[in-house]
This record gives structure tokens, sequence and C-alpha cells, in this order.
């Protein structure tokens, strides 16, 4: 499956019958079953619906990091991105993949 941001946006939780997804460096995480953090009101809901690689590297909750852009980011920020992609990919399932708008 592949999805454009736009597309990706209509799976932030906010309609209960789509599954909630994060996408982490263009994969798509099927994170419904995390919907308590992912889903409205969540501790991470601002990650839902959107690419937040930038976000997870940072260990940001600001808006205007949950962007795909890894530009400037320090090794030690992608190693941070890395142990969170690991930690996604043992617990949720790919679905597929962001495309560009």
């Amino acid at each position: 499956m592949e999805l454009t941001p736009q597309q990706l946006k209509a799976h932030d939780g906010t309609d209960p019958s789509k599954p909630i997804y994060v996408a982490i460096r263009g994969r798509i995480y099927d994170v419904t079953s995390g919907k308590s953090f992912y889903g409205p009101g969540g501790s991470y809901c601002v990650f839902a619906g959107k690419d937040a690689s930038r976000a997870l590297a940072k260990m940001s909750k600001d808006e205007t990091d949950v962007v795909p852009n890894l530009d400037g980011l320090t090794e030690k920020e992608i190693g941070v991105l890395d142990d969170w992609e690991k930690k996604f990919q043992a617990k949720y399932p790919i679905v597929g993949t962001v495309t560009s708008d």
C-alpha cells in the first residue's frame, strides 16, 4: 500500500473506523493496537497520521518536528531514531510506504 502524506493524515485516529498509522523513514506502521498512546488525547497523538521521523530522533513532541526531514540531525539523534524504528518493527505491523505528494 502506498499513501501520500495527505492520505496518511486521514489515519490520525479521529475516525474510529480507520486504523491509526505512524510513519518512520517513509514506512507506515499500523499502531492501532497502541491507540491509547496514538489516538486522540493520547500522549503521542501528535505523531498519528504523519511521518514522525524527525520528532522521534529529537525526542520531541513539537508539532514542527513531526516531519520526515532528517537534514541536520546529529549522529546521536540518528541513533535514537534507529532505536525507535527497531521498537516499532518489533511491536507494530508495517502496512505500506509514504509516497511524495
